[in-house]
């Protein structure tokens, strides 16, 4: 967001040809932090599957970091251009 004369305006985060091509409100940033908060309770479901059953352990724990890795990674996006928190 700049500010400019008193007033506030939204700048998208990338530019193409005067189109917004990545533009993410305040609503757009909540659901990413809530798809974020989901993928980080289906990794931690995974990892205690995991533990319960050894024989397909690695699988379970490969899709738990995965779940991890991406549940962070959209925290992040939605933290920092999202006006989450």
């Amino acid at each position: 967001m700049t500010e400019s004369a008193g007033e506030c305006t939204f700048r998208p985060l990338f530019y193409a040809g005067g189109m917004n091509v990545l533009a993410i409100t305040h609503h757009n940033g909540i659901r990413l932090a809530e798809v974020g908060f989901l993928l980080i309770a289906v990794a931690g479901a995974l990892l205690i599957v995991g533990a319960l059953r050894p024989v397909v352990t690695r699988t379970w724990a490969f899709l738990s970091g995965a779940a991890l890795a991406v549940g962070g990674v959209l925290l992040i996006v939605a933290s920092h251009w999202g006006h989450f928190g």
